[in-house]
């Protein structure tokens, strides 16, 4: 979603070599398997979701991932395919379109999440020029920061500025 996020025209060959990336089969990913209309769909599913990663209030963002799990999910199950091992899923199947996939996956990942620590951890990275949205699964206070680095940089720009302040 980042990606698509910070290049909205993606071009399908490269979703796809993303999705490739991400453990999907090259197979899946044929022109007729992945299509231009199939990328578009999940552009937009991205931009969808990037909705949900950007609320930061918990009872909005559970109301948004129900909308979500209302509209693209289908009874849980079990599936194992292109060597991967037991895992769920809560697509329609076959039927389920790329776009859905992505939406009923990222809803029932972050409907978990969400309801393990009951409050939102994920969100949009709180450094300037960075817009990179990030899942925050550990215990402890919330991050604010997509990386080690981002918090670093805006640290010693705090800094700067404060001793730039006393000069």
């Amino acid at each position: 979603m980042n990606t698509v996020r910070r290049s909205p025209d993606l071009p399908r060959a490269a979703m796809a070599d993303l999705l490739a990336r991400h453990g999907e089969s090259a197979g899946s990913l044929t022109e007729r398997g992945f299509s231009e209309s199939d990328a578009e769909a999940l552009r937009a599913a991205a931009v969808r979701m990037a909705d949900v990663l950007a609320e930061t209030d918990t009872d909005k963002a559970a109301q948004a991932l129900n909308v979500l799990l209302a509209e693209h999910c289908a009874p849980p199950y079990l599936s194992r395919h292109d060597g991967h091992p037991w895992h769920l899923h809560v697509d329609r199947g076959e039927k389920a379109g790329w776009d859905e996939w992505f939406l009923a996956s990222s809803a029932l990942a972050l409907a978990r999440i969400l309801s393990e620590y009951g409050r939102v951890t994920w969100g949009e990275c709180a450094a300037a020029n960075c817009s990179t949205f990030y899942l925050g699964t550990g215990p402890g206070s919330a991050r604010r920061y997509c990386s080690a680095a981002c918090a670093s940089r805006e640290r010693v720009a705090a800094h700067r500025r404060r001793a730039r302040g006393r000069s």
